[in-house]
C-alpha cells in the first residue's frame, strides 16, 4: 500500500490520529521536502513519531518515484506531505502512476493554506482562483499569473498567492555537467512578492489594481508565532514578516462588513 499522509501546517502534532497510526506501522516513511516545509523540521517529527524519516527531494518525487511505488506493491510505504497531500499536482501524478503499477493507495487529508488562509478574516467562499508567484531572474520575469489576480478582482473575489520556494534546486551552470550543484534554499517573502507585483502594476496600468490596493501578508500560518498584516502593496514592499513560509492575499475591492471588522486588527 502507498499512503499519502497530510501533516497539517505548523506542528508535529498536527498529523491526524489516522495518519500517525499509518506512520507507525509502515515499512518505510518518506518526508516530501520541496513543495513546502513544516516549520518544526524533520528532527521534531522523528522524535514525535518515534521513527526515522527519509527525505524525499524533487529528484526523487518527480524522477525516481516509480521505484518507490513498485516497492509499495509488497510493502507499506508512506509519503508525508506538509499541508494536504493533494495540494500539489506532483502528488496527483503519483496516484496515477500507482494505479498503472497496480498499487493500492490511501489518502489522509489535513489542513492546508488553502483553507487556513481564512485566519486573516476573509471568507473562504469569496476566494477566486489561487495563483503561484515565481521568483524572477535577470532574464525571466513571467507575469501571466497577474491576469488571474485581475480576473478575480474584477469579479469581487479574493486571490490567495502562493509564494515560490527553492529547495535543492540545481544551479544553471550545473545543468550541463555530470555532477549537480545546488543553490542554497530560499523562500519568497511577502516583501519580495509585493515588489514584483508593484513592477507589474506599473507596467500594466488600468487593471483596477494599484500600488495602493490592499494586500494581506501571512507568515508561518498554523504555528504559535503566526503573523498577519494588512497594508497597501506599496507599503508591503518594505515590511519584514520574519521567517518563512509566507503567503500573500490580494482582497476583493468590496469587502463584507465582517471582513472589514476582522481585518482592522491587522492594519
Amino acid at each position: 500500500m502507498f499512503y499519502l499522509v497530510g501533516l497539517g501546517l505548523g506542528d508535529a502534532k498536527d498529523i491526524t490520529v489516522q495518519g500517525l497510526e499509518i506512520v507507525k506501522k509502515c515499512d518505510k516513511v518518506l518526508l516530501e521536502g520541496y513543495t513546502s516545509i513544516l516549520t518544526v523540521g524533520k528532527d521534531a517529527l522523528e522524535n514525535f513519531y518515534g521513527r526515522q524519516l527519509i527525505m524525499a527531494d524533487r529528484e526523487l518525487c518527480e524522477n525516481n518515484i516509480d521505484e518507490i511505488l513498485k516497492e509499495a506493491k509488497e510493502k507499506d510505504i508512506a509519503l508525508l506531505v506538509v499541508g494536504d497531500p493533494l495540494g500539489a499536482t506532483t502528488h496527483t501524478d503519483m496516484l496515477l502512476r500507482a494505479k498503472d503499477f497496480g498499487v493500492k493507495t490511501q489518502i489522509v487529508h489535513n489542513a492546508s493554506i488553502m483553507n487556513a488562509v481564512s485566519c486573516c478574516g476573509l471568507q473562504l467562499y469569496n476566494f477566486g482562483e489561487t495563483v503561484s508567484i515565481p521568483y524572477w531572474t535577470d532574464t525571466w520575469k513571467p507575469d501571466s499569473f497577474f491576469e488571474k489576480i485581475v480576473g478575480n478582482h474584477s469579479r469581487n473575489l479574493h486571490t490567495l498567492c502562493l509564494l515560490d520556494i527553492k529547495v535543492k534546486e540545481p544551479t544553471e551552470e550545473s545543468l550541463t555537467k555530470k555532477v549537480r550543484q545546488y543553490m542554497d534554499p530560499k523562500f519568497m517573502s511577502v516583501k519580495e512578492a509585493a515588489r514584483q507585483l508593484v513592477q507589474i502594476i506599473e507596467n500594466k496600468p488600468g487593471t483596477g489594481i494599484t500600488t495602493n490596493s490592499l494586500a494581506i501578508g501571512l507568515s508561518r500560518v498554523g504555528a504559535p508565532d503566526q503573523k498577519i498584516v494588512a497594508m497597501s502593496l506599496e507599503a508591503m514592499q518594505n515590511y519584514d514578516l520574519g521567517a518563512p513560509l509566507h503567503s500573500l492575499v490580494i482582497p476583493a475591492p468590496v469587502l463584507h462588513p465582517l471582513e472589514i471588522d476582522y481585518l482592522t486588527q491587522f492594519r
